[in-house]
């Protein structure tokens, strides 16, 4: 396998494992405001992901070092294009950061609203701005010869994109909820059950709404025909099926097979776009690819050594963490540490 083909591949592998852990955190995020109508409710929540929330964001530090190391044109191309929205995204996520340790400080209900309202904030902004920026990806955007943006903040605001971002963000607010019936007791666990129950319809039409938009306003049909292939049907059948076991009430396999209809999602977006990295709208032919835009070949051989000491290492060190901290969270403020 060519370099450049793999590690295309473990970036669309760190993003997997990005939006399928760090999804659930922007979910109960979201759902902070309409779950948590008491301060202990809320800290329930927040100690569902307070163990896991900043090793989650390793996957998304790393996914862009590794963009970086390895295609240095798509990641420079990116940030400059995308600077604003970018930016306003990081922002986001330090200001959730900030407000997971800082909320607990005092106890006075002012204090904890403020920084509740910033971890409401700093999920869904990065939540929405996530599908918007991955449904430019397919779409394109105004690159020139030089490999340079020449659009504005405003062209990645167009209704296409702004569909991604609903599907996104109402994708990982219904992975959010089933994640807390599986770890909270029943005073959050059931209405985060039948909130769980609520988005799944609406979740199924913005995707089919947004499957036709794809199929209508891209070159999906000229360089991958009528029929999608397999991932995409089982992303389809995955999402189907989660919705049979949240109506049966098995949380833990709606959990898992939700992840997997997540998982599989962004295997399809990578495999609309391989071998394209960045789409151009204003030429194809000025399009990124994973080999105009690569690092040298003894780069990647390297990154690929590094890559194959430390990536186990990592992997085992988090699945270790979601093992200890496997219970779920009781309604117990001794037990409580956020």
């Amino acid at each position: 396998m060519e370099l450049n083909v793999l590690w295309f591949i473990l970036i669309a592998v760190l993003y997997i494992g990005y939006f399928v852990l760090e999804g659930f955190d922007f979910g109960v995020g979201i759902l902070l405001p309409f779950l948590g109508k008491t301060d202990l409710k809320r800290r329930v929540m927040i100690n569902t992901i307070g163990p896991h929330w900043d090793g989650n964001e390793v996957w998304l530090l790393t996914a862009g070092g590794a963009t970086f190391a390895a295609f240095p044109q798509w990641y420079a191309t990116l940030f400059s294009g995308f600077y604003l929205p970018l930016f306003l995204m990081l922002m986001a996520l330090i200001v959730r950061g900030v407000a997971f340790e800082f909320r607990g400080k005092d106890d006075n209900p002012r204090w904890r609203a403020l920084w509740d309202g910033c971890i409401f904030f700093g999920s869904l902004v990065p939540a929405l701005l996530w599908g918007v920026a991955f449904t430019n990806f397919i779409k394109g955007v105004p690159i020139d010869a030089n490999m340079m943006y020449t659009g504005g903040f405003w062209n990645l605001l167009n209704p296409f994109a702004l569909l991604g971002g609903v599907v996104s963000v109402l994708a990982f607010t219904l992975h959010g909820a089933i994640f807390l019936t599986l770890k909270t007791d029943e005073e959050i666990s059931t209405p985060a059950r039948a909130i769980a129950n609520r988005l799944w319809l609406p979740l199924m039409l913005a995707l089919l709404a947004y499957t036709v938009v794809l199929y209508l306003t891209t070159d999906v049909i000229n360089r991958l025909g009528w029929n999608p292939g397999v991932v995409p049907i089982f992303t389809v059948i995955a999402f189907l099926v989660t919705g049979w076991f949240l109506r049966q009430k098995r949380d833990g396999w709606s959990f898992v097979v939700m992840a997997a209809s997540i998982a599989l999602a962004v295997i399809t977006i990578f495999r609309i776009l391989f071998p394209t990295v960045l789409v151009s709208s204003t030429d194809p032919a000025f399009s990124l690819t994973i080999y105009n835009s690569s690092s040298s070949d003894y780069t990647l051989s390297v990154m690929s050594t590094i890559a194959l000491i430390f990536v186990p290492i990592v992997l085992a060190y988090q699945g270790w963490t979601y093992w200890v901290f496997r219970k779920r969270v009781k309604s117990n403020p001794q037990d409580l540490h956020y």
